[in-house]
């Protein structure tokens, strides 16, 4: 999953070498806390959040297709 998170992430910015993601996992979920440029934080986000909730799609269907538990993003 962070993996996945990061490679969309390098993929929307102008400073990719800037994205990092720490995972932490909790008792119930595991949240990646998703890390970018102060610039870049516009990217990541999106128009009204478009973006950071498709990521965040993106990461709930992933973490069903593989069993996992749930997964939260959090951009920092």
């Amino acid at each position: 999953m962070r993996e996945l998170v990061e490679y969309m992430a390098r993929e929307l910015v102008d400073n990719p070498d800037e994205v990092r993601v720490q995972q932490v996992r909790g008792q119930q979920a595991t949240i990646l806390k998703l890390y970018v440029a102060q610039e870049d934080k516009g990217w990541v986000i999106g128009r009204q959040g478009r973006v950071a909730n498709t990521m965040r799609a993106l990461l709930t269907a992933a973490g069903t297709i593989e069993g996992r538990r749930r997964v939260v993003l959090d951009i920092v």
